[in-house]
Formats: structure tokens, C-alpha cells, sequence
């Protein structure tokens, strides 16, 4: 894995939408109201449903926060949908070309983040990326232990 880059950001809040109706229109009216109101939309996450429901998972600027929160609260309110935040977050990138080839690299990424007792708070991946969200906390362990185990 000697072409993996490592990439991290600071500053992302996750935000869930639990009790989201499971009807994909009304998914997509969630996030073109967030795009409305300018917020950058980043790993998102759909749970399995629980019959009509769902939880979202995404993460956004510790900086949108406030529009976020005005945003779900009107959700609350007119759907019953619950919003829970955590922010002051730090986003882990690895990327690596040869991941869609080699099996058993998000192994090593992720025994890397469990050696420190990581708290994931949400993973996204694609063939080429695995990108988790971790406290403060457990930022710069992690990230050492990550370098580490695919140095």
C-alpha cells in the first residue's frame, strides 16, 4: 500500500435524522432543502429501514451547524423527525488506487483505529477510499496508528 494518501479535515459535524419517512422523494427534499440553504453535504449514510422509517447519517462544517439546527427543527415539528449533532469532529481519507484490487485494506484501517479504541462515529467508502469520522479525542492517535499500519 506504499501509494496510499492519507487526507484529514477538522471541523465536521455528523448529523442523524432518525424516524426520516423511507420514501426516497422525501429523502431527496431533505437534502435539496439543505443545498437551499448553502450547506455542503458530505458522507452520507442511509440505515436500514425499520418499516417506513429510517435514520440519515451525513456530515457537514462545524460552520453550517446553526443553519442545520434551524433546519431540522422545523422537521421536528412538522414530521417528527429527531435530529441528533456531534460536532467538533475530524474526518480520516485514506485513498489508495489499488483498493479496488487488494483485499484486506480496510482490514488494516480499521484494526489500525481499534489497536487506540477509536470511537467511529460514521465510515463512507468507495473503491478507491475509506474515509471514517472520529472524535477529537481519538484524532491523533488514530491517524498515528492509521499511518502506521499502511506505512
Amino acid at each position: 500500500m506504499e501509494q496510499s494518501v492519507i487526507t484529514t479535515l477538522s471541523d465536521i459535524t455528523l448529523v442523524n435524522l432518525q424516524n426520516c419517512p423511507v420514501a426516497l422523494t422525501s429523502i431527496a427534499k431533505i437534502f435539496q432543502k439543505i443545498s437551499d440553504l448553502g450547506v455542503n453535504v458530505d458522507m452520507i449514510s442511509l440505515a436500514p429501514t425499520h418499516g417506513a422509517y429510517t435514520t440519515i447519517s451525513f456530515t457537514i462544517d462545524d460552520e453550517d451547524l446553526g443553519k442545520i439546527l434551524k433546519f431540522t427543527s422545523a422537521l421536528y415539528d412538522n414530521h417528527d423527525i429527531k435530529t441528533i449533532v456531534s460536532s467538533g469532529n475530524y474526518k480520516i481519507a485514506v485513498y489508495d488506487e489499488h483498493m479496488k484490487n487488494t483485499p484486506g485494506i480496510a482490514a488494516k484501517i480499521l484494526k489500525a483505529a481499534a489497536d487506540v479504541n477509536t470511537d467511529i462515529r460514521l465510515i463512507s467508502t468507495s473503491d478507491v477510499e475509506i474515509s471514517m469520522l472520529v472524535t477529537a479525542a481519538d484524532f491523533e492517535q488514530t491517524l498515528e496508528s492509521i499511518e502506521n499500519q499502511i506505512g
